[in-house]
């Protein structure tokens, strides 16, 4: 087996053949990955599980950059300009796109790559959208695996893409090295910015759209770094600076990137970037073992049992529902 295939052995024979065409940066083995982990399937979690594990050690490389705001402030045009710079700079650029799903109907979209159009067609660009599935802020459970298969295909910058509604930023920001917020231009006061939280996780702020009304764009500029003063900054040593751009005028992209890039050095010269992705992998951990209980408790049949009844004296007013959370995890423990 090639010295870039070790460990890849104690995969099953497909899934080895798969790592192996991800490794070599074949597309086609790539989507196939993401696929997998995106299965609600019990066999594929844990071959996905698996395959990530084993191509843990090819990971890490890469500039891992989220893309946030809320929906309309032109987070695509944005990507796909920004994306377009850094391949014509050498960079391969891979783009993870959160779609909003139905909470009636579980569907999505997807029409990231129809919104990427330029992009997409670009040797060197991957665009992977997918389903939110409800995921708290928008992003899906799997997307940091995909991130992970995404570093290990040999993409140097991964950009994620939120939703950009509810705590859209904030789960961004727990699995990438920096986070871009988006603005738009008549976006509010600093009171209603400070009021949503948002500038509480953004490393780096951009007003989008800034050629549509230059005057506005100003205004809020100015508003924002007023707001950013009354909060506290995620590290010492970097004060978020609020930037102007416009992708669809191609205006102020590459100073965005260029803060990107002297975020990264400032972070690393203090410490802090290794330190982050760290506290990210234990997050993670914990996450996924909170996600494991949950379902543990959801199949336990003494919790089946007694559920029903529960959740129909809850729903009555006939029980506390602190009560009847506290029956149910007595009869999970006892098991």
């Amino acid at each position: 087996m090639p010295e870039t295939c070790a460990g890849l052995g104690v995969l099953p024979a497909g899934d080895a053949a798969m790592a192996a065409g991800l490794l070599a940066g074949d597309l086609r083995s790539l989507a196939k990955a993401i696929s997998l982990t995106e299965s609600r399937r019990p066999d594929h979690r844990l071959r996905a599980q698996a395959m990530v594990d084993a191509l843990l050690g090819h990971t890490g490389k890469a500039l891992r950059v989220g893309i946030s705001g809320v929906p309309g402030v032109g987070k695509s045009s944005f990507i796909e300009t920004l994306g377009l710079h850094l391949l014509a700079a050498g960079h391969r650029v891979a783009v993870l796109a959160l779609d909003p799903s139905s909470l009636l109907a579980g569907g999505s979209i997807l029409g990231d790559k129809t919104r990427m159009e330029q992009l997409s067609r670009q040797d060197g660009a991957f665009i992977r959208p997918s389903p939110a599935g409800g995921a708290l802020g928008g992003l899906a459970a799997h997307s940091r695996e995909a991130l992970l298969l995404c570093e290990a295909a040999g993409y140097d910058i991964v950009l994620v893409e939120t939703v950009g509604v509810g705590q859209s930023e904030a789960t961004v920001a727990s699995m990438t090295d920096v986070l871009v917020l988006l603005q738009l231009p008549n976006a509010g006061d600093e009171l209603q910015a400070l009021k949503k939280g948002v500038l509480e996780v953004a490393d780096i702020v951009v007003c989008n759209k800034a050629d549509l009304d230059a005057g506005a764009a100003a205004l809020a500029s100015e508003q924002l770094r007023a707001a950013l003063h009354l909060v506290r900054p995620r590290s010492p040593h970097w004060t978020p600076p609020v930037l102007q751009c416009s992708a669809r005028a191609d205006t102020g992209i590459l100073e965005v990137w260029q803060a990107v890039c002297r975020y990264r050095d400032t972070m690393r010269a203090a410490g802090e970037f290794d330190q982050r992705r760290r506290l990210q992998a234990l997050a993670w951990m914990w996450q996924t073992i909170e996600h494991g209980l949950r379902r543990c408790f959801d199949a336990d049949p003494a919790v089946q049992d007694a559920l029903p009844p529960l959740l129909d004296q809850v729903a009555h007013g006939g029980m506390a529902p602190v009560a009847a959370a506290n029956r149910l995890l007595q009869r999970f423990q006892r098991r």
